[in-house]
Order: C-alpha cells, then sequence, then structure tokens
C-alpha cells in the first residue's frame, strides 16, 4: 500500500495538476486581475489554438510520432483563409477549402512517415520550413484584415451565460471525444500498443500504418481548423501566424505526462499542462514580462517536462533493484 501510494504521489500528471492549482492562487496573490472572470476568459481564449493543436498531438506522441509542422499548417492556412477572402469567396467556402489543405499537408507527412518509413521528427521538421514557405508564397508580407463581424466574433465572444469563449467550448467537445478514443475503445489501446512496441503490436493484428496515417491527417485538419480561429481572433490573415506555436503544443503535451517514446500518458494530465503552460503566459503578461523571457520560459518547461519524468522513472527503478537486492539478500 505504500508502495501503491507513493507512485500516486510521484505520477507526473498528478504534479502537474498540483503546480497547476499551485499557479492559480499563487497568481490570484500576485496580480489582482489575475483570477477576475475577464481575465480568465481571454486566458482561455488566448491558448484555444494550443489547447486545439494538442489533442491530435497527444495521440500521435502516444504512438510514438510527433508532428512539429502544426504551426506552419496553422499559418499557410491562415494566409489562405486571407487571400480568398481578399479575393472574394465566401466563409461558407473558404472553410471547406482550407480544411482540404490541412488534409493535404496531413497526408504528405503520412505518407512521408507510413510509406517511406522516414522518422517523423525529420519529416516534420522539412514540412514545417515547406508550408511556412508556401505561407508566404500565398500572401507574401501582406496582411489582410476586415473579416466579416458575425464571423470574428465566434472566435472572441463566450458562449452565452458562461465566460466561456466559443474555440475553448469547442475544445471541451473535442477533448471529451478524445479522451473516450485514447482511454475506453480499441483503437486507445492500439495506440499505447503502437507507442510501447510497434513491431508486436504490428504482429497482433493492429494496423500501425494506416491508424498513424490518420492521425497526422487529423492533425492537419485541426491545425487548419486552428488558423481559421487564430485569423478571427486577431483579425488579421498573415503567413507569420503561429510561428512557433509547435513548441507551445508539444511543451503541453510532453509536460502534460505523455512519454516522448510514446506508450504512456493521459489526456487529463495534458489539459492540466495547457492550462498551466496559458496560465503562466498570462500571469507573465500581466506583469509586463518581456515576450523573450515568455519564450524562455516555454523552453525551460520543455526541458523540465522531458528531464523530470524521466528522473521519477529512474528513481523508481532504483528503489526497485534494491527491494529486490534486500529481498535476494534476506
Amino acid at each position: 500500500m505504500k508502495t501503491s501510494a507513493l507512485g500516486q504521489i510521484v505520477r507526473w500528471d498528478v504534479v502537474v495538476t498540483i503546480l497547476l492549482i499551485a499557479v492559480f492562487f499563487g497568481g490570484a496573490g500576485l496580480s489582482p486581475d489575475f483570477a477576475n472572470t475577464d481575465n480568465l476568459s481571454f486566458a482561455l481564449s488566448d491558448l484555444g489554438e494550443i489547447a486545439l493543436i494538442a489533442l491530435p498531438m497527444t495521440l500521435l506522441v502516444v504512438c510514438g510520432e510527433v508532428d512539429l509542422s502544426v504551426a506552419s499548417v496553422l499559418g499557410l492556412c491562415s494566409a489562405l483563409t486571407g487571400s480568398l477572402w481578399d479575393a472574394g469567396w465566401t466563409f461558407e467556402t473558404i472553410v471547406p477549402a482550407v480544411v482540404l489543405v490541412g488534409v493535404l499537408c496531413g497526408l504528405l507527412n503520412g505518407l512521408l512517415v507510413t510509406r517511406l518509413g522516414l522518422p517523423s521528427l525529420a519529416v516534420t521538421i522539412g514540412t514545417l520550413s515547406l508550408y511556412r514557405g508556401l505561407a508566404y508564397v500565398v500572401l507574401g508580407t501582406e496582411a489582410i484584415s476586415e473579416f466579416p463581424q458575425q464571423y470574428a466574433d465566434l472566435a472572441v465572444q463566450t458562449v452565452p451565460g458562461t465566460p466561456i469563449p466559443y474555440p475553448v467550448a469547442l475544445f471541451v467537445l473535442l477533448a471529451v471525444i478524445t479522451a473516450l478514443v485514447l482511454h475506453s475503445t480499441g483503437l486507445g489501446r492500439s495506440l499505447f500498443a503502437i507507442g510501447s512496441q510497434e513491431e508486436a503490436a504490428f504482429f497482433a493484428g493492429v494496423r500501425v500504418k494506416r491508424i498513424k496515417l490518420v492521425l497526422f491527417v487529423v492533425s492537419g485538419v485541426v491545425a487548419a481548423f486552428a488558423g481559421v480561429i487564430y485569423t478571427l481572433r486577431y483579425g488579421s490573415a498573415r503567413a507569420d501566424n503561429g510561428a512557433g506555436l509547435e513548441l507551445a503544443v508539444i511543451a503541453a503535451v510532453l509536460l502534460g505526462g505523455v512519454d516522448f517514446d510514446g506508450g504512456k500518458g493521459t489526456l487529463g494530465g495534458v489539459i492540466a499542462g495547457v492550462l498551466l503552460i496559458g496560465l503562466l503566459r498570462n500571469l507573465l503578461m500581466l506583469n509586463d514580462v518581456a515576450t523573450e523571457i515568455q519564450s524562455i520560459v516555454t523552453g525551460l518547461l520543455l526541458i523540465v517536462s522531458v528531464v523530470t519524468p524521466r528522473l521519477i522513472v529512474s528513481i523508481r527503478a532504483a528503489r526497485s533493484r534494491r527491494r529486490s537486492a534486500a529481498v535476494a539478500a534476506s
């Protein structure tokens, strides 16, 4: 029982949840504006795109892959949204076109990884540059603004009677679906099996390549939607929109306890990681901390989220070896 209790205490997703609570109450003490409803609503809205993209990223990392091109897909779809709007397209036709681009981006990533057997880290570093370059081809350094108010409102206004922005409500819906898929279905068990031992999963009948391909496509689609939301929220379509956002997404996923090598993690931990990063960013902004320092904090969180869980595993293994040695000696 003591060992079980200790295991629960040092579970990384539990640690992150405790840190989230500490940051919330600490932030409320440091800044009188931090805990008010308007600011929390703004903080939730500000992390909307990160939260959305973190959902398919979680599934990818659980099965041992990663997609670093998501922010560039967001930027490409933002640029395309502005370009098509400027060309006279309606939003009813722009959104399907942008989603199709997201499908194609994800499909290219997935085919390179699953059909050619290339490592996803290398592939998506390459497509990160490719998709960002295409964004500049589409829009150059121009900025397109003055989007229809009824659509812009959807990206910034809250659900009636609540402080929850519409994009966050969408995230909650998708998070519930993702949690059910990951933790309550055969597909979720297949993802963990692929991440733990891909070859064994394949010989057990899991369609490894098909599952990974679908996940890359889903990642592209969600990044495309995030590009539209980002564009409407800021009221500006630019080729550099979302630059560097992939680091915050990866930091949130790893900070939430998902093992970068795959096979381990919970969606609850990832949600706690997303909220922790969002609240920290908001707290730093309220205290007029420079953007450069905020980037440093994100980088440090990324390092901590990779190193600390591995230290916990090492400590557990060392204790287990000591117990085994003690039993053998007795």
